[in-house]
């Protein structure tokens, strides 16, 4: 099970990968074109914060394999470590697709909203496909059921093609889709810390400590008694 944060904001992703156990982080250019600021400088900017062998997925914005394939040589040769980049699933990215993964380039299939097209994806030579969840569900579309799909066909046709489920707005969203075998989520800082939050935790860890405190004081902890 993979944890990618769905940011490039820079604070975001320091204390995510100070706290929690972050796999990496995603990016597309709408994510990057809030930050407003210097692309490449701010990309290699979060590979320092996360290290080299932290995942960055980056996309592409060429709407032709050519453009694709150059983009992503030119990210490769700037921004080096475990790098993916992430093209469309048009029939110029999956043209793309193919000539990068025979290159030895990993990819991420983005903007999947079928089965059927993260199985081309995956035929093409993508190492992730990312359906995008909640997308599908504000267009009356099950994503949840489409994350499940994939991983199904994925594994019947054994692809070793993995499942990043993108697009969250709840942790709902975000647990059903774990349920159905997704293999990584992306998910910005609010939701993911939603998924470990409980008010039943926060009650049970005041009351440990005002039990404690009770007998032992205040000032004492488990190494000063």
């Amino acid at each position: 099970m993979l944890y990618l944060l769905d940011t490039a904001n820079l604070a975001n992703i320091e204390k995510a990968f100070d706290l929690y156990p972050m796999d990496g982080v995603t990016t597309n250019p709408t994510i990057i074109a809030k930050e407003n600021i210097d692309f490449i400088e701010h990309i290699l900017k979060i590979r320092s914060i996360i290290g080299q062998d932290a995942m960055i997925h980056v996309q592409v914005l060429g709407s032709t394999a050519v453009e694709m394939i150059e983009e992503a040589n030119n990210l490769l040769d700037k921004i080096g470590g475990n790098l993916y980049i992430k093209i469309p699933v048009t029939s110029q990215g999956i043209k793309a697709m193919k000539h990068l993964h025979n290159a030895g380039v990993k990819i991420t299939a983005t903007a999947v909203f079928t089965a059927l097209q993260a199985l081309v994806a995956a035929k093409a030579g993508a190492d992730f496909v990312a359906p995008y969840v909640n997308r599908s569900d504000n267009i009356s579309s099950d994503g949840v059921g489409m994350v499940g799909e994939i991983v199904d066909l994925l594994k019947a046709y054994n692809f070793t093609t993995k499942v990043l489920a993108a697009s969250f707005m709840n942790v709902q969203q975000v647990h059903a889709s774990m349920k159905v075998g997704s293999h990584a989520v992306t998910l910005n800082l609010d939701t993911f810390e939603n998924s470990i939050r409980h008010p039943l935790t926060d009650s049970s860890v005041d009351q440990f400590v005002k039990d404690w405190e009770d007998i032992y004081g205040k000032d004492k902890t488990t190494f000063n008694l």
